[in-house]
């Protein structure tokens, strides 16, 4: 599953990106926000998808916000979760192939459209490596969560 958030400022790329997960044949929820609202806060929406995304060990999430860096910062406050704020192609296959990454930042207002569904294409298209010392830094990640 794909779980969805954004606030204002990722709002219309959210509504973008659904149709494309459609598309390209993902099951995907929406957690918010589901009307426009300039006065709606980040945190709110990127706590939900954290929450989601930790409880579904094969689950992924993408967040949208102006910088991605909120909404990232969000997500990594939930244990179980590691985001990043993602601003290209071979960054986020780089993240989920060493980091495991599980959730996405996206900044909608320092990235195009087309970069960011490029960035959202390679997210659910990469798998982490397994490798060893990816598994041992994973690994001594989680062990700071606790």
């Amino acid at each position: 599953m794909i779980y969805l958030g954004s606030d204002h400022r990722g709002f219309v790329m959210k509504a973008k990106l659904k149709s494309l997960l459609i598309e390209w044949g993902y099951n995907y929820e929406d957690l918010g926000p589901f009307e426009y609202n300039k006065d709606d806060d980040y945190p709110d929406f990127a706590k939900l998808v954290g929450e989601k995304v930790a409880g579904e060990p094969d689950s992924r999430g993408i967040l949208i916000c102006g910088s991605g860096v909120g909404v990232a910062m969000t997500a990594n406050k939930i244990e179980g979760v590691r985001a990043g704020t993602m601003f290209d192609v071979e960054q986020v296959k780089a993240s989920v192939a060493d980091e495991d990454i599980n959730v996405i930042g996206l900044a909608n207002d320092y990235s195009n459209e087309e970069n960011n569904i490029k960035i959202v294409k390679a997210f659910l298209e990469s798998k982490f490596s397994g490798e060893e010392r990816h598994v041992r830094r994973v690994n001594k990640i989680k062990q700071l969560e606790k």
